[in-house]
C-alpha cells in the first residue's frame, strides 16, 4: 500500500513566503482585483482549472488564491534559469506534455484523495495569446478518476508583454476571477466514446471558463461559454 501523500515541511515552509512575495510584486507592478472567492469550496480537494497565457499565470494564481495550490507544471520549465529553482522551491509537480506519465497521475490522484486542492491548465501549455485553446482531456480524466468539483479560475491581463508595460510604470490591470464549482457528468462510455466524452467533459470545464473571461480570451470557446448565472 503507498503511503498517503503530504506536502513536505520544506515546501509548508516556503509557499507561504513565495505567496507573499508574489503577491507585494504584481500589487506593485499591477493594479490587481480578485473576485469569487466565495466560490471556493473551502477545507477540501478540487481542481482549479486556469487558462494560461503566459509564465506569469501560476505564480499569479497561486499567489492570490485564499488556500495553498499543488501545481502541475510543465517538466521543460524546470530547466529554465530562476524559474525552475522558484518551481522546485514551491513543490511543483513537473509533468511530460505529450506523454501518458503512469507516476504523474497517481501523484495527483494520490493528493487530490489527501484533501489537497490542484492547480492545472486544462490547455496543457501556454498560448501564448489571450484567446484560449482547445482542452486537453487530461483534466476530465483525473475528475473522471477522483470526483472532485472543478472551479474555473480566469486570469486577465497577465499577457506575455506584462513585464514590459509595468517597467514603463503602466501598472496594468490584473484580474482573477472565480467561477463556481462545477461538477461533471459521469463517464460510462467505452472505447472511442470514452474518449469523446471525457473530451466534452474538458470542453465543459473550458466553456464555465469562456463565460468568465473577455471575448478576445474566450477563443475557440466564443460561441458555447456559458456566462455565469
Amino acid at each position: 500500500m503507498n503511503d498517503p501523500y503530504r506536502v513536505p515541511l520544506r515546501f509548508r515552509l516556503s509557499r507561504p513566503v513565495l505567496k507573499f512575495v508574489f503577491r507585494n510584486i504584481f500589487r506593485v507592478l499591477g493594479r490587481v482585483t480578485v473576485t469569487g472567492k466565495e466560490n471556493i469550496p473551502y477545507g477540501k480537494p478540487y481542481v482549479v482549472a486556469m487558462n494560461h497565457v503566459s509564465i506569469y499565470d501560476p505564480p499569479f494564481a497561486a499567489a492570490f488564491w485564499p488556500e495553498h495550490l499543488e501545481i502541475i507544471g510543465a517538466a521543460d520549465v524546470f530547466e529554465k534559469p530562476g524559474q525552475g529553482q522558484l518551481l522546485r522551491a514551491y513543490g511543483v509537480i513537473p509533468v511530460h506534455r505529450g506523454n501518458y506519465d503512469r507516476a504523474l497521475f497517481a501523484r495527483i490522484f494520490a493528493a487530490l484523495d489527501a484533501g489537497y486542492p490542484m492547480l492545472m491548465a486544462p490547455e496543457g501549455g501556454r498560448s501564448h495569446v489571450p484567446a484560449m485553446r482547445r482542452a486537453l482531456p487530461g483534466v476530465a480524466y483525473i475528475i473522471e478518476r477522483t470526483k472532485v468539483p472543478v472551479v474555473p479560475a480566469a486570469i486577465v491581463g497577465t499577457t506575455e508583454d506584462f513585464w514590459q508595460r509595468a517597467k514603463r510604470g503602466e501598472k496594468p490591470p490584473l484580474a482573477l476571477r472565480i467561477g463556481k464549482a462545477i461538477t461533471l457528468p459521469g463517464n460510462t462510455a467505452k472505447g472511442a466514446e470514452k474518449h469523446a466524452a471525457r473530451q466534452d467533459n474538458a470542453d465543459l470545464v473550458m466553456r464555465h471558463l469562456a463565460g468568465l473571461l473577455p471575448e478576445e480570451y474566450r477563443g475557440v470557446y466564443a460561441e458555447s461559454a456559458i456566462l455565469p448565472s
